[in-house]
């Protein structure tokens, strides 16, 4: 019922492409969650010429949004209005230039890891612990085992809503924890990341150690999306969500991860609805019991059934 809402003729209004546009497309199928309704339109660009073409051809009243691997996203069971943005093949290059690595944002974060050892550049073995692209990370700034994005950033390149490209340095991203103050409605569409002179051999067994460790530690084999909730200044997310006794919390087919407090989990029947809710009902627990407000770290995206309106959401407390 909720699709059949969503606008179908949304296609025949934006400008021709080189690259390809899916109607109605299938979100679910591409998060981790393995959750949530359709794309109004999908669209995959030839390039970044495409893309660029695109915003500068699309009438203003669309809404856009941007999906990466899809590993950090929960998708709402009404779908997503407007234009869902897949960036594919051609935004996945990686290419070594010294010490530094020239990634498109599509381009996998474990990838980039792999690229590096096989140049022998160190640094940047963290990123086989980030589920996502570099896209994904520049936007939020994403972190693991003591290192975030900020610290390897030596630029990125954006196109801005209407399809100009801009060059950023370091000041104009703003990092902070989780956070970049670069526009929401910018498109992230490559990043240059800087390692040091490294033996492939050290590499490749600091990148199995974080392997091991993420495979121990959290819930890598189930339907999941990462950390649900960002750590508050001076406290772990998880502690917080297992001292108020949430760890196991099932609502519907989502849980709340056994292994790891800080992970919603789709047990293979959930709807977006249920994972939403159960961390809904985790944030106020939290906050009844500690008084800290958890803030999601999972993006959510698109309607909920009951909406009339279908509009695009994007809600961050």
């Amino acid at each position: 019922m909720a699709a059949r809402r969503i606008r179908t003729d949304l296609a025949e209004r934006l400008p021709r492409i080189r690259g390809r546009y899916d109607v109605m497309a299938d979100l679910g199928r591409m998060t981790w969650f393995r959750v949530g309704g359709p794309a109004e339109v999908l669209f995959s660009p030839a390039d970044v010429e495409d893309l660029a073409a695109f915003l500068k051809g699309k009438p203003e009243d669309v809404p856009v949004h941007v999906v990466g691997l899809g590993s950090n996203m929960l998708v709402r069971d009404g779908g997503v209005p407007g234009v869902v943005i897949h960036l594919g093949k051609a935004f996945c290059t990686i290419a070594a230039d010294g010490v530094n690595l020239r990634c498109g944002a599509g381009a996998v974060d474990a990838t980039v890891a792999t690229a590096a050892r096989d140049a022998s550049i160190a640094g940047l073995e963290f990123l086989t612990g980030i589920p996502g692209t570099i896209g994904g990370a520049l936007r939020m700034n994403a972190g693991a085992y003591g290192r975030e994005i900020k610290d390897v950033f030596v630029g990125a390149t954006a196109l801005d809503a209407k399809g100009e490209v801009h060059q950023l340095a370091a000041a104009a991203m703003g990092f902070s924890y989780r956070h970049t103050n670069v526009a929401e409605d910018w498109i992230f569409t490559g990043a240059e990341l800087k390692g040091t002179p490294g033996n492939q051999d050290a590499i490749t067994a600091r990148i199995r150690e974080i392997r091991a460790e993420r495979e121990q530690s959290q819930p890598t084999q189930a339907r999941t999306g990462g950390s649900t909730f960002a750590n508050p200044p001076g406290s772990k997310a998880w502690a917080l969500v297992d001292a108020a006794g949430c760890r196991g919390l099932v609502r519907g087919g989502a849980q709340i991860s056994h292994k790891h407090a800080n992970f919603l989990i789709n047990t293979g029947t959930a709807t977006a609805a249920d994972l939403e809710g159960l961390g809904e009902e985790v944030r106020k627990r939290v906050k009844d019991h500690s008084g800290v407000e958890l803030v999601w770290e999972v993006r959510r995206i698109g309607v909920t059934p009951d909406d009339e309106n279908a509009l695009l959401r994007s809600s961050r407390p």
